[in-house]
């Protein structure tokens, strides 16, 4: 992980949540963490990390990512062991 992605990874964990997360900075951090990415119907990107497999939906139009769905890149984070 790079120091940009770190930055990233503690904002995740950050209270109160953060509503202001680019949605390529967290697919930054995926590639970080040697996660597999693939595309999806539509705006869905599927994640595999350490076993453990989620899907998400990138933000559009807007770039920055909802405080419902950075909670769930935080649990899919704690499962995954990171």
């Amino acid at each position: 992980m790079n120091g940009k992605q770190r930055k990233t990874y503690q904002a995740i964990f950050e209270d109160p949540i953060h509503s202001d997360i680019d949605w390529k900075d967290i697919e930054s951090l995926f590639n970080g963490l040697d996660a597999d990415i693939s595309e999806g119907r539509d705006s869905r990107v599927r994640i595999a990390l350490n076993g453990i497999r989620a899907v998400f939906h990138r933000p559009h139009p807007e770039r920055v990512t909802d405080k419902g769905a950075i909670k769930s890149v935080r649990r899919f984070l704690n499962e995954a062991g990171v």
